[in-house]
């Protein structure tokens, strides 16, 4: 009894002495050590495993991309799981804290980090890994840092750090078979974001060697196969997808790998064209494929369009597309190919529009093709727009010119029309319909099988039986005792009392009862007729609206769309239509070029634009259609019209007029081109007769959509009739001089933009930058010190930054003393203010210190070459400050 006290009391003295986190001996060491691995680490350890599982199991697989190296990490999960990050922070800090002299402190570090990197947080994930790098003993965490580094900057496209952590990790021994693997991982990652195909199939093919995980080489072996068959290397895609078969794959990559394997083998090659639909066939069929069905019919219908059967590939992705599927995202492609169909063969915009508001149901903002359906989508939204209000009220205002008993008949015939495609659609799927089995076979020998005779087995007889009810009784809701109900049996043009009308648009809602869906598809007459405008003021709106509607589905159609034969048929059906249009010069115009594209006659409308409209400025574009166009004519423009503008004020005007008419001569349709127009006419005024001044002031006030300069116009008609006059010449000098402010700012934007598209220099904030203090060469000489001062403030302010400090000859005129590295260009922001602020030395002045300026590696490559500091402290004006 005796002797268990004793070893317990000792046991006890052994724990309460171990207690101590900073005392090193063997038995404190063993003590914190086993603690700590299997309390506060182990804890954050799984926390962060059970972040990266969430990560894997929210990422969705996009089977028609190359899968990424790495599981996409959603930022949106992420904040779902804020709590498991502040979890392993808390228990890595207390296995840190506790346990500071446990081997497990370095990791318990490495999992701060990772934490601090899931969470967006890059720097001071950075500081984390950068700091393990320095001062950890443990090689494989230093390791570990550095490869958690690189995918950091990668992510950051901070290309040239990485490039940078990729040389020290090459002159790193004994790195461990599992960070070898990372590393390659991440090398592969690196060289995906740079598009290098090449280096990614090498890095992938490295890792493969680096694990013995069977999952991790199912999904690396895929990946690889992705990327030979996109290379045209079939063969190797081949027996890489079918290593991927091994290792247990989830069910959906196993049978894409067995179906991408079958098209490099031979769907791609064969003529056995039956065959391989049967091969589609068979798959659909398999039960195994329920959820699949939609790929099928999608990679069935990629088949057929190479086949060129355009019908039959559509309707495999209409079928595709009502199929339920697995993977939302793969309807995103199936209504991306349907409007890739109607948009690019069938020219069919609209129904492309619709497809891609579909499409875009189903990918979220990083997936590769959304930014490309957003583009094209806000251009199919206007066409849209305006090509409903021509086919609408192009037919609403024919049937207002006719009579009554016209409209009659032609409402009847519609009504008509649609009963008989509603019965060719019964009739279709009549034909599509196949046996159910041996009870249908029997109950057709008994007159009940799914043949005509049996009434509820036949689509069609049900469709003319609810035809004729409609017929007959009109458009009555579905409720018991209808016939004895009194207050139901009213004529077809009432509404029933449980319907309401919706004020804001005239659609009727249901409430509370089922109707018939047929009454939706089959209007009644009187609703038919009442859609017809008679109101004089009404028509004449629609008038305006559908003018209007022609000229915009024309430019967009030709411009936006690139079809030049159609936008001749909308526009030429303007001029026939509308005569006496104000957009008529521009029409004209976009006539011209689509001519000129299509191959027609664009010489006729040159003609007519000299003819009708002698100095509208699409006449002097199509006289000069070499004409310069852009920033550059529009800043020639701009000085121009300040010349002009000048000799007009000194009343100088036949002097004004010729630099008028020459800048619209040679840059025919820029921004000046309706202020230049304007002064023009304001020198009309002065010289010419008041009825063409009146005229041409009528003239440019239809035709101009500029607000301000349309009210100058109409202030300048008011005073010239005196009707409703409101302002005298003078307030319209002073509209003049606040257009010439806007000029200004105008002016000094093209030429910003116009320099960088010039400038040699990009900006990068991710870049590693450099701190540059330029001194004249006789100055510099005697700044022997300013080495030394800057070491010694970099001691006092900087001392964990390992800053480097160095001069080199720029020119023979300049001297830079250099600061260096910052991780990003904000970093070297903080140590300019920093310096600015604090840095003393008598070796440079205080307009020295102004001028210095950071500049990013490559940034400082280019200055090094062309060795003109003037234009890349323009850039730095524009990029920094």
């Amino acid at each position: 009894m005796n002797r268990t006290k004793n070893i317990f009391y000792f046991f006890f003295a052994l724990v309460v002495i171990s207690c101590s986190s900073e005392r090193n001996t063997f038995t404190n060491r063993l003590y914190h050590n086993t603690t700590a691995k299997y309390n506060a680490y182990f804890y954050a350890n799984a926390k962060i495993e059970e972040l990266e599982e969430g990560i894997r199991l929210n990422h969705r697989e996009d089977f028609s991309q190359v899968l990424p190296v790495f599981y996409t990490v959603d930022s949106a999960f992420i904040e779902q799981n804020e709590e498991l990050l502040t979890e392993v922070k808390d228990f890595a800090s207390k296995a840190i804290d506790w346990h500071r002299i446990s081997k497990w402190k370095d990791p318990s570090y490495f999992l701060i980090g990772m934490a601090d990197y899931y969470n967006a947080k890059f720097d001071d994930a950075s500081n984390t890994f950068r700091y393990l790098n320095v001062n950890s003993k443990n090689k494989k965490i230093r390791h570990q840092s550095l490869i958690q580094l690189m995918h950091l900057f990668t992510d950051l496209k901070n290309f040239d750090d990485a490039t940078y952590v990729i040389d020290y990790l090459s002159k790193e021994s004994g790195i461990s078979r599992e960070n070898k693997f990372q590393l390659y991982k991440t090398l592969a990652y690196y060289y995906d974001s740079r598009e290098d195909v090449n280096g990614k199939v090498g890095s992938l093919d490295m890792a493969l060697g680096f694990t013995k995980d069977k999952k991790e080489k199912s999904r690396i072996n895929f990946i690889l196969a992705q990327l030979y068959q996109r290379e045209g290397m079939d063969a190797l895609a081949y027996d890489f997808y079918q290593e991927s078969l091994k290792g247990n794959p989830p069910y959906e990559r196993s049978f894409f790998a067995l179906l991408y394997a079958q098209q490099v083998a031979e769907l791609n090659k064969t003529k056995d064209i039956k065959r391989v639909r049967s091969y589609f066939d068979d798959l659909y069929n398999d039960s195994k494929n329920k959820d699949l069905k939609d790929v099928i019919l999608y990679e069935k219908a990629l088949f057929e369009l190479k086949q060129n059967e355009l019908e039959l590939a559509e309707a495999l992705l209409i079928r595709a597309a009502k199929e339920e599927g697995s993977n939302p995202i793969q309807k995103g492609y199936i209504y991306e190919k349907l409007a890739e169909i109607s948009f690019d063969v069938k020219n069919d915009f609209r129904a492309a529009k619709f497809y891609l508001d579909s499409a875009m149901v189903h990918f979220r903002p990083t997936d590769p093709p959304y930014d490309f359906i957003v583009a094209r989508k806000e251009i199919l939204d206007r066409y849209v727009e305006h090509y409903d209000i021509v086919t609408k009220y192009d037919s609403l205002i024919q049937l207002s010119g006719m009579s009554r008993e016209e409209q009659e008949m032609i409402a009847e015939a519609f009504i008509k029309k649609e009963e008989e495609r509603l019965l060719n659609e019964a009739t279709e799927k009549d034909k599509s319909k196949s046996s159910t089995g041996i009870f249908d076979n029997l109950l057709a020998f008994t007159g009940r099988g799914s043949g005509e005779s049996f009434y509820f087995d036949n689509a069609q007889a049900l469709q003319q039986g609810s035809i004729d009810f409609y017929r007959n009784w009109g458009n009555r809701t579905l409720q018991d005792n209808w016939r004895r109900n009194v207050q139901n049996f009213q004529s077809t043009a009432t509404a029933p009392n449980n319907v309401q009308i919706n004020e804001t648009d005239g659609e009727l809602t249901d409430e509370e009862t089922d109707e018939n869906p047929l009454l939706s598809q089959i209007p009644e007459i009187e609703t038919l007729l009442a859609a017809i405008p008679s109101d004089p003021e009404k028509i004449n709106s629609m008038k305006l609206d559908l003018e209007k509607a022609y000229f915009e589905v024309g430019k967009i159609l030709f411009f936006d769309l690139k079809v030049p034969d159609i936008s001749i048929e909308y526009l030429e059906s303007l001029i026939t239509k509308y005569p006496n249009t104000i957009k008529k010069p521009e029409a004209y115009y976009i006539l011209y070029l689509a001519n000129k594209e299509s191959g027609g006659n664009s010489e006729i409308f040159v003609q007519r634009l000299n003819r009708e409209f002698p100095e509208s400025p699409f006449t002097m574009a199509v006289n000069n259609p070499d004409g310069s166009t852009g920033n550059q004519a529009y800043l020639e423009s701009s000085r121009n019209y300040k010349e002009a503008y000048e000799l007009y004020y000194n009343n100088q005007y036949s002097e004004s007029r010729k630099i008028i008419r020459t800048t619209l001569e040679a840059h025919p349709l820029t921004k000046n081109t309706d202020k230049l127009m304007l002064l023009d006419i304001m020198i009309s005024g002065k010289i010419d007769d008041t009825n063409r001044y009146k005229e041409r002031l009528e003239n440019y006030i239809q035709t101009v959509e500029n607000n301000d300069l349309t009210n100058m116009a109409r202030n300048m008609l008011a005073a010239l009739t005196g009707e409703n006059l409101q302002t005298d010449e003078s307030d319209t000098a002073d509209l003049v001089d606040e257009l010439e402010e806007e000029t200004t700012k105008e002016e000094d934007a093209a030429l910003e933009e116009t320099e960088e598209e010039d400038s040699p220099y990009e900006v990068n904030p991710n870049q590693t930058h450099i701190f540059v203090i330029v001194l004249e060469a006789e100055k510099a000489k005697d700044s022997k010190n300013l080495l030394a001062d800057l070491e010694s403030f970099h001691s006092q302010n900087f001392a964990s930054s390992r800053l480097r400090t160095g001069n080199m000859n720029l020119s023979r005129e300049n001297v830079i003393f250099i600061v260096s590295p910052f991780n990003n260009a904000e970093r070297g922001i903080a140590y300019l203010e920093k310096f600015v602020n604090d840095f003393q030395t008598p070796s440079i002045s205080a307009d020295d210190k102004a001028n210095s300026f950071l500049i990013s590696i490559e940034n400082f490559q280019e200055l090094n070459k062309r060795k003109n500091l003037d234009e890349y402290r323009n850039f730095y004006k524009k990029a920094y400050q």
